[in-house]
């Protein structure tokens, strides 16, 4: 969301107690930020001259560190833009998207790819938790404990490159979409450590009847050890910084929707005629019907599948190709087709996820 696209690296932590910086409370001005979509697309990422500082990140990273100080951390991470979210082995800090410095940059986001991975206040935090939590563990090289193996398992084991959740399992914490900490052990890990210093989760309550209280309950034994303690890496690096990105906003998004329209399910031709009906001069067309409540469809699917956007997108648009060829029309009511279109696309995502033949990619 989650995207799930995501460079899968650890990070480390900052050993020593910081004051957090005032974010300043206007957006940084920038010349490009005028400039038409089409010149903006043929811009280098490393030209735009972007800084967290100014940006509506900066006062989240504030956020985050006085989250840390409420439970006496001396350890901070330290934060730099990238093209996505991501941490690098053995790197104290965890790299923000750059489109998070200036608005111009999210609203190319969300035209491209139709989302933003951390579109509000409260997504943004909970995935800056879950980066600060692989920091913490490389900071104070908490993978490499026996109590954290036999509790999360091998953080060296291999990273796949899908993965097939159980939606319905106990044994993880649920904080990112997608049923996230069933990935990998250092996933379960982030996202179990997560939900434990976001203030507004009452952890204690929710999961008391999980199976996953005991790594919780494990965690919440192991920060009284770690709070009070420098940590032990202390490098600063910043690994692929924008500064060193020298891909246009165009490859960029030529590259990330690439990976996306990889296999995307669709839907049989019987299944389209079970959906919809053959000529009806008094019906509207499928592909039109389905051009009008595109938006509609793709939100209600990605909320129900934790799927992306752009990729249900790239289902619709093969369903609207192919009723077009087939010359279909919508059979009934639009609330009642609403209804069932929804439950197509759900059921041939879900079902497609527990076959295993398009998993949920990390």
């Amino acid at each position: 969301m989650f995207g799930f696209n995501k460079k899968i690296k650890q990070i480390a932590g900052r050993d020593r107690r910081v004051r957090p910086r005032r974010a300043a409370k206007r957006t940084r001005a920038y010349p490009w930020a005028e400039w038409s979509d089409q010149k903006l697309l043929d811009t280098r990422i490393c030209d735009l001259g972007l800084t967290i500082e100014g940006g509506e990140i900066a006062s989240l990273i504030e956020q985050l560190n006085r989250e840390l100080e409420q439970r006496g951390f001396v350890f901070r991470p330290h934060c730099w833009l990238s093209d996505t979210w991501f941490c690098p082995d053995g790197v104290p800090g965890f790299a923000i998207p750059f489109y998070f410095a200036h608005p111009r940059l999210k609203r190319l986001e969300t035209t491209h790819m139709l989302e933003i991975e951390g579109i509000n206040k409260s997504a943004c935090m909970r995935l800056m938790r879950h980066e600060t939590a692989h920091a913490l563990a490389n900071a104070y090289r908490l993978h490499l404990r026996q109590a954290w193996r036999r509790r999360f398992g091998r953080a060296s084991r291999t990273y796949p490159d899908s993965y097939l959740p159980r939606p319905g399992s106990k044994n993880y914490v649920l904080h990112l979409e997608g049923w996230y900490a069933q990935s990998h052990p250092a996933e379960d890990w982030a996202e179990t450590f997560a939900v434990w210093l976001d203030p507004g989760t009452r952890w204690q309550q929710r999961y008391r009847d999980w199976p996953a209280i005991k790594k919780l309950n494990y965690v919440d034994e192991l920060m009284k050890e770690i709070v009070p303690r420098p940590a032990p890496v202390r490098t600063r690096k910043q690994i692929d910084a924008v500064s060193t990105l020298r891909l246009t906003l165009r490859e960029y998004f030529h590259e990330k929707q690439a990976r996306l329209k990889q296999e995307f399910p669709r839907l049989h031709e019987q299944q389209l005629h079970d959906l919809f009906s053959v000529k009806n001069s008094r019906n509207e067309r499928a592909s039109r019907f389905l051009r009008r409540t595109r938006r509609e469809a793709i939100d209600l699917t990605a909320r129900w599948t934790s799927d992306a956007r752009y990729r249900i997108d790239q289902t619709l648009q093969d369903m609207i190709k192919r009723c077009d060829e087939l010359d279909l029309y919508v059979p009934s009511q639009e609330k009642q087709m609403k209804l069932q279109l929804i439950a197509a696309l759900v059921m041939l995502y879900m079902g497609s996820m527990r076959s295993g033949k398009s998993r949920l990619t990390v």
